[in-house]
């Protein structure tokens, strides 16, 4: 079973996939991490960002300088559009790499897919259900974004309200679960999910 988790920046995810993994063994696959590795010099996906947006995205050590673009695609709708398509292309091909090596070990493995942009990529095709995570506490999950990423209450807005509304995770998954700080409400929710699907 493949299990989709979304939602936009500080909602929590990271804290849901946290309980998958420790305490229920289910191997989560973060897109973003993946980008990450992605994106290191020498790799085709790094050649694809520097045809797109230039030399200068890269530091002086030919690594990509990740504030450089960040400020770039959060200033810039349709840069931030050819960023995505150019990144989703290489990480559909990197998860079910990873997912196929997964289930060649074990057949039977739950695997979760920790992905932001999960429906703008069109990962839910190849997920059996998704669970959006959302916040309520739009303060709360603006602070998580700034102490997270070390930047300004004005980035982490500004980085927010490029993002979609919950609604648009929400009416799009089976599962939603609203993580405003109580670490075992977070539990509580996951577990009645995974009693129902599992």
């Amino acid at each position: 079973m493949i299990i989709g988790i979304t939602g936009s920046s500080g909602a929590g995810k990271s804290t849901v996939c946290e309980i998958l993994e420790e305490e229920y063994d289910i191997q989560v696959l973060n897109a973003d991490k993946m980008t990450k590795q992605l994106s290191q010099k020498g790799n085709q996906y790094l050649k694809d960002i520097v045809n797109l947006f230039g030399q200068e995205i890269l530091q002086e050590d030919g690594e990509l300088d990740r504030p450089k673009l960040a400020n770039i695609i959060y200033n810039d709708e349709s840069k931030r559009k050819q960023l995505n398509e150019c990144t989703f292309k290489h990480i559909h091909i990197a998860l079910q790499k990873e997912i196929q090596e997964i289930l060649n070990k074990n057949e039977k493995a739950v695997i979760a897919i920790d992905a932001p942009l999960l429906f703008e990529a069109k990962l839910e095709d190849i997920c059996d259900l998704v669970i959006a995570v959302i916040a309520k506490d739009k303060e709360l999950q603006i602070d998580r974004i700034v102490q997270r990423d070390y930047i300004t209450r004005e980035q982490a807005v500004k980085r927010l309200q490029a993002q979609m509304p919950d609604d648009f995770y929400t009416s799009r998954s089976q599962y939603t679960i609203v993580n405003d700080g109580e670490f075992h409400e977070i539990e509580h929710q996951v577990k009645e999910i995974l009693e129902e699907i599992l």
